[in-house]
């Protein structure tokens, strides 16, 4: 093989997973609205009920190294808020939640009205700020009916 083709091969490869790295961070961490009018039967994800106003659904591995820290996040802000509840559940051995639920990266969040039907999701680490901002949009819109 000639060495300029294989340099320039490599440098190809090179430019496009520096892109397609570029495009999957850029997406991590930012809510995508979702329309669904699925609603949530908490059972099936082994809890008993859903949060009275919202509910922070945290879909987690064994392996995953950035799980503990947004359980820890949404943890705290479920618990200073009234009616909203935190459910991490573990998808290592449940693959039928990852395929129904089209879990692709964990942690990957929901957040859940108050009839469980879910309103936002995000792939990888959500930010506090917006996780906030997402509820405070569910709690007007509960106002407002």
């Amino acid at each position: 093989m000639n060495l300029t083709i294989a340099l320039l091969s490599i440098a190809a490869l090179v430019v496009v997973a520096t892109a397609a790295g570029l495009l999957l961070r850029r997406r991590d961490g930012r809510a995508r609205i979702v329309d669904s009018a699925e609603v949530v039967d908490p059972r099936r994800l082994g809890a008993d009920a859903l949060g009275e106003e919202a509910t922070l659904l945290q879909f987690s591995t064994e392996m995953c190294t950035r799980c503990p820290g947004v359980h820890r996040m949404l943890g705290e802000v479920a618990d200073s808020r009234d009616g909203v509840r935190h459910l991490d559940v573990d998808l290592t051995h449940r693959p039928d939640i990852a395929q129904h639920f089209r879990v692709l990266q964990t942690p990957t969040t929901l957040v859940l009205d108050r009839r469980g039907v879910v309103r936002t999701r995000f792939g990888g680490t959500p930010g506090r700020a917006v996780i906030e901002l997402e509820l405070d949009t569910l709690q007007k819109e509960a106002a407002r009916a």
